[in-house]
């Protein structure tokens, strides 16, 4: 089970052993541990071998209150997917003291590897049944609610991150109220729409194609109560894998009436139009916190593509067109690789 690009960071002996002592420990028997990637945060991942069998181990180390809190909340919502018959990893052991979890292994097959324009549509009916199952059938009662303050808090990275500390081009008191109207537009349009289980990663390198109860899910321990629309945009508005503007509307619409959203079709492209848009905005901005913040550079490889998004997606409403304006002068700079 791997998630992302980047190598596992460093850890340093003492944490190896007392980890390697826990997964032998709860397994019995000699066990090895081999590195292999991780996602966007601090955790770090392992494939055990211990016999015949292969699992994952997750070591996320609770170096503080928020890390602890994290490995409860993937317990509850790993809970909540394998309720709901979907798959999510089989959690064989957990110890919270240690920040540590031993996983089902489902195995390196990423999405982002294997799907192409030629395959797409009969790979992408299982995702499409992912989805709708996730925003009906998934329980989302007590989880965080994606609100306004939320919305508007990640968008807000953009200014932050990518205009003023990266480019270091901040914005003019003007465009400040053109940012703030035209963010405003679309936290509104997200919190028009039902509010649903959202996983809020649900990209390509977080499913698996597995033979069993296909796809494999990973790295959802964020989920909240939030738009209808927020995980299929994260699906097909990928980082990743990137479609024309019309099969995207398409499939938008297909799944309009998979989901039998009583809804107005126009309503319905302009809620996606504006969930993209947020999620886009968003992006830009953690991508440059990650480079900068966290030396995370390999993700700004990455921008242009989001960039691109928000300046053919915002012509489209009065409402963000302002945003032609703000991002058109601040176009992120070439990165060589």
């Amino acid at each position: 089970m791997t998630h992302s690009l980047h190598s596992t960071s460093t850890v340093d002996q003492t944490r190896l052993q007392r980890l390697t002592d826990w997964v032998t420990s709860a397994q019995g028997g000699t066990t090895s541990l081999q590195p292999i990637a991780g996602d966007a945060s601090a955790r770090r991942y392992y494939r055990v071998h211990s016999g015949q069998q292969s699992l994952v181990l997750m070591d996320a180390e609770p170096v503080d209150a928020a890390a602890r809190d994290e490995l409860s909340r993937f317990v509850d919502i790993t809970a909540r997917l394998r309720q709901a018959g979907l798959h999510a990893p089989k959690i064989h052991a957990v110890e919270h003291a240690l920040g540590a979890m031993l996983l089902e292994d489902l195995g390196d097959r990423l999405y982002r590897d294997v799907v192409n324009q030629d395959n797409a549509e009969s790979l992408y009916a299982d995702i499409f049944e992912l989805l709708r199952r996730l925003a009906l059938d998934v329980d989302c009662s007590d989880l965080p609610d994606y609100d306004r303050d939320k919305l508007q808090q990640e968008m807000d990275l953009l200014p932050q991150w990518y205009a003023d500390a990266w480019l270091q081009q901040p914005f003019s008191a003007a465009e400040q109220q053109n940012w703030r109207d035209s963010t405003a537009w679309l936290c509104a349009q997200a919190l028009a729409q039902p509010q649903v289980f959202v996983h809020r990663d649900l990209h390509s390198c977080n499913l698996l194609q597995v033979e069993l109860n296909n796809p494999g899910i990973i790295d959802y321990q964020d989920a909240v109560r939030g738009p209808i629309s927020y995980d299929l945009i994260s699906w097909l508005v990928d980082r990743y894998i990137q479609w024309p503007r019309l099969r995207l509307v398409n499939w938008y619409q297909q799944h309009r009436q998979r989901l039998e959203l009583d809804v107005d079709p126009q309503q319905w492209l302009q809620w996606c139009d504006a969930m993209s848009m947020q999620r886009k905005l968003k992006v830009l901005g953690i991508f440059a916190r990650l480079a900068l913040r966290d030396g995370k550079q390999h993700y700004l490889q990455l921008q242009p593509g989001f960039y691109r998004h928000v300046l053919h997606t915002a012509p489209l409403y009065a409402a963000t067109r302002p945003l032609l304006e703000l991002l058109g002068k601040r176009p992120p700079p070439r990165i060589d690789t």
